[in-house]
C-alpha cells in the first residue's frame, strides 16, 4: 500500500448481503460505475467475501465487501454462509439487498435481526427496479428501490448511504487531540525487518500524518539517535512516541518532564479500549504455570527469527513471571471461537483492522471473561514503565492509581 492511500482500516466498511443472483455485485458496479465485481446469471458466482478499496461519492474512501449468497446450498455453501456473518463483525454500514420480484423472505429476516441486534445502520435495496418497480409500496425511511441494469436509483442510494455513515466516523484521532499547533512530537522508529524495504510500518505513517494534521511537527528518529536529538532540539518536545519494542531504553533517554508513550498504546485507545486493556494487565501477575494465552495480530506478515508476537512478547513474559506458559496464535481475517479456554489474551494494536472488528473481538473476549491486554501496555507493565507511558491519558492514569496496577 502507497503511504498516498487510505489505509483499509480507516476506511467506512460497507457489506452487501442477500441470497444468490440478488444481484449483490451487479449493485456494486453500478455504485462504481466499474466492473469491479463477477457478475454472471449463474447462482453463486461469489464465492467467498470480496474486498474492495476504492472512493464512493459523497462517502470518500471505503471499502466494498460483496459476500456469498445467504441461500448457498451443500456442506461447502454453509461454510460460505459463516464466512458472510462473519463479515458483520466488521461492517459499519449494511445493504442488504433483495430481488424485487422475489422480496424478503426468511434469509433476509434473520439477517436483519442480526443486524438490528448489533445496531448497525443499514438499507434493504430493492434491485431490478426496470423488472418490477416498488417505489411507493415500501418503507422508504430504510429502503429504496434501484436498477443496476438502467442506473435508476443509485444516485439516490449512494446519498442515502452518505447519511449512515457512523458519526464517530472521521472524528476519531490517534494522537492530534493531545496536541496543540506548533507543538513538537519525536517519533522514535527502529528499522522494523518485517517491513517491506523502504517503507514504515502502518501505524508509524498514520501517526505522522494525524500530527500534521495537528499543525504539530513531527520528528522521526531511531532510538540510538533519541537522546542527541533531544539535547540538540532547543525545545522540549510535547511527547515522545516510540515503538514498544524499544521502550525500556527510550523511557531511560526521555528526561520526566515529556510524555512517553508508545504508537501501540495510542492504537489501544484509537481502534478498541485502552481502560479494559490496562485492566487486563493486572492478570499478569496471577496467571500459573501452564497458562493457556492466545496472542492475536490484525495482519499476516512473515515472522523473522526474533518476532514481537511469537518470540519477544513469550520471552520477556517468562523472565517476568519465571513461569512457562502454553502459547496459541492467530492473524489476519481468523480469530478463535473457543476464547473460554484462554487465561490471557495478548493483541496488537490493530492497525489493519477497522475499529468495528477490533471492537468486536474486545467484546468476545470481555463476554467470554478472559481479560485482555495490548502489545505495547503488556511491554510496558513488564519493563515497570505503565504509568509513565499512560501520562497522556489522565483518566487511565486515574484508573492505575485507583487500582495500584
Amino acid at each position: 500500500m502507497s503511504m498516498n492511500q487510505t489505509p483499509r482500516g480507516e476506511r467506512t466498511h460497507i457489506a452487501l448481503f442477500g441470497r444468490r443472483n440478488a444481484g449483490k455485485s451487479s449493485v456494486i458496479n453500478a455504485l462504481t460505475n466499474q466492473n469491479l465485481a463477477i457478475v454472471s446469471d449463474v447462482k453463486g458466482t461469489t464465492t467467498d467475501p470480496v474486498y474492495k478499496a476504492m472512493e464512493l461519492l459523497p462517502l470518500g474512501p471505503v471499502v466494498v465487501i460483496d459476500t456469498p449468497g445467504l441461500d448457498d446450498v451443500g456442506e461447502l455453501g454453509q461454510k460460505r454462509v459463516e464466512k458472510t456473518m462473519e463479515v458483520l463483525s466488521k461492517t459499519d454500514i449494511a445493504m442488504v439487498v433483495v430481488d424485487s420480484l422475489e422480496g424478503i423472505g426468511n434469509f433476509e429476516q434473520e439477517l436483519l435481526e442480526r443486524i438490528k441486534k448489533r445496531t448497525l445502520p443499514y438499507i434493504i435495496v430493492y434491485n431490478k427496479k426496470d423488472l418490477f418497480d416498488l417505489s411507493g409500496k415500501i418503507d422508504e425511511k430504510d429502503s429504496i428501490s434501484v436498477s443496476a441494469v438502467t442506473g435508476e436509483g443509485i444516485e439516490e442510494l449512494k446519498e442515502r448511504l452518505g447519511k449512515l455513515v457512523p458519526e464517530e466516523s472521521g472524528k476519531l484521532q490517534i494522537v492530534g487531540d493531545l496536541l496543540e499547533p506548533s507543538d513538537f512530537v519525536v517519533l522514535v522508529v527502529p528499522i522494523d525487518k518485517a517491513a517491506p524495504k523502504g517503507r514504515l510500518i502502518l501505524p508509524q505513517q498514520q501517526t505522522i500524518r494525524d500530527i500534521l494534521e495537528a499543525d504539530a511537527t513531527a520528528i522521526v528518529v531511531k532510538e540510538h539517535e533519541l537522546r542527541e536529538t533531544l539535547l540538540n532540539l532547543g525545545k522540549k518536545p510535547k511527547m515522545v512516541i516510540t515503538d514498544s519494542q524499544v521502550f525500556s531504553k527510550v523511557a531511560a533517554d526521555t528526561p520526566t518532564d515529556i510524555l512517553l508513550t508508545s504508537f501501540s498504546i495510542l492504537f489501544a485507545r484509537f481502534k478498541g479500549d485502552l481502560e479494559e486493556e490496562v485492566r487486563g494487565v493486572k492478570a499478569i501477575d496471577k496467571l500459573e504455570d501452564g497458562a493457556r494465552i492466545l496472542i492475536a495480530e490484525g495482519c499476516t506478515h512473515h515472522r523473522q527469527c526474533d518476532d514481537i508476537g511469537t518470540v519477544k512478547i513469550p520471552r520477556w513474559l517468562s523472565q517476568y513471571t519465571g513461569k512457562r506458559f502454553h502459547y496459541e496464535t492467530s492473524s489476519g481475517n481468523t480469530f478463535p471461537s473457543d476464547l473460554d479456554k484462554f487465561d490471557l489474551v495478548i493483541h496488537c494494536g490493530g492497525c489493519t483492522l477497522n475499529r468495528k472488528e477490533m471492537k468486536n473481538r474486545l467484546s468476545l473476549i470481555k463476554a467470554a471473561g478472559v481479560p485482555v491486554v495490548n502489545y505495547g501496555i503488556l511491554i510496558a507493565a513488564i519493563q515497570g514503565i505503565l504509568k509513565r507511558s499512560i501520562e497522556p491519558f489522565p483518566l487511565i492514569s486515574m484508573i492505575l492509581d485507583e487500582d495500584d496496577v
